[in-house]
């Protein structure tokens, strides 16, 4: 058994080659092999989002405050709220960030494949943000 106490872990700042904006990352779940779970709480400053990227075995979102944006590649921009949860299939091009003038914090589970949860790909324009692009 090994329990992580709140805060003894220190956050990180998402890497601005995988978001746009501010974004905090504090590590929840990190299993050593072989076992493969992967978790994070994120918290978005307002306007901030990830690249577009998909997850090898899929991702859950769970939001926990504010409000949030999430988009699939193909599908329209939708907003979500504390208490949604959001499913992303195995290779499914995505996108989530914050609202435009609200902070958004989820708690974001994936599971790694070949040592990896994530393949990056480019940023998210403004325009596809705003849902007009």
């Amino acid at each position: 058994m090994q329990i992580s106490r709140n805060g003894s872990r220190p956050a990180k700042r998402g890497p601005a080659e995988w978001f746009t904006g501010t974004v905090r990352l504090d590590p929840l779940i990190e299993a050593e092999a072989p076992a493969r779970p992967a978790g994070l709480h994120v918290t978005f400053e307002p306007g901030a989002r990830t690249n577009w990227h998909t997850h090898r075995l899929g991702q859950t979102l769970i939001i926990t405050a504010g409000l949030g944006r999430v988009q699939r590649e193909g599908g329209p921009v939708e907003t979500v709220a504390p208490g949604d949860v959001v499913w992303f299939e195995p290779g499914e091009r995505h996108w989530h960030g914050a609202a435009p003038e609200v902070a958004m914090s989820h708690i974001a589970l994936q599971v790694a494949q070949d040592g990896s949860t994530t393949d990056w790909a480019e940023p998210v324009s403004d325009a596809q943000y705003d849902g007009t692009g």
